[in-house]
């Protein structure tokens, strides 16, 4: 039930963003959603497309040094400690969570969360037997 990520490795400097951006608005890629963690000379970009096979093939064609990695993606009530749920079912499961991120979609009153866990599939088993709706590539397409 993983979704593919896409991290792209990109020098943080003014315009190399937005370099980035427009590949992706000239190949007419739908980006759904995006986490940016910098260090001093270069940022993490990770995206979550709507077709990321040839997100891949068009970054790296443009230059990119990316990597693509199984991430779950989520949907909660978009209310005040729902994410807790998500949270202690992993925890009581002994998954680590390495990094979290939200986007939109365009459900009103869910809120959307995109999980790097130690162990995807694990993580995906108990979640949904906990009722956690988990998404795949095809159902981020109509978000």
């Amino acid at each position: 039930m993983a979704v593919k990520q896409i991290s792209v490795f990109v020098e943080n400097k003014p315009g190399k963003l937005a370099e980035l951006t427009n590949v992706l608005h000239q190949h007419e890629i739908d980006m759904r959603a995006l986490s940016i963690a910098e260090a001093e000379d270069f940022g993490v970009v990770r995206i979550i497309v709507n077709d990321s096979y040839n997100t891949a093939c068009v970054l790296k064609d443009a230059g990119y040094i990316l990597s693509v990695t199984p991430v779950l993606a989520a949907s909660i009530d978009d209310k005040p400690g729902a994410l807790d749920a998500i949270l202690d079912i992993l925890g009581e499961a002994d998954i680590n969570l390495e990094y979290i991120y939200a986007f939109l979609g365009r459900v009103q009153g869910k809120a959307y969360m995109v999980m790097r866990v130690s162990d995807c599939e694990k993580a995906a088993d108990v979640l949904t037997k906990k009722g956690i709706r988990l998404y795949d590539q095809t159902d981020l397409e109509n978000l």
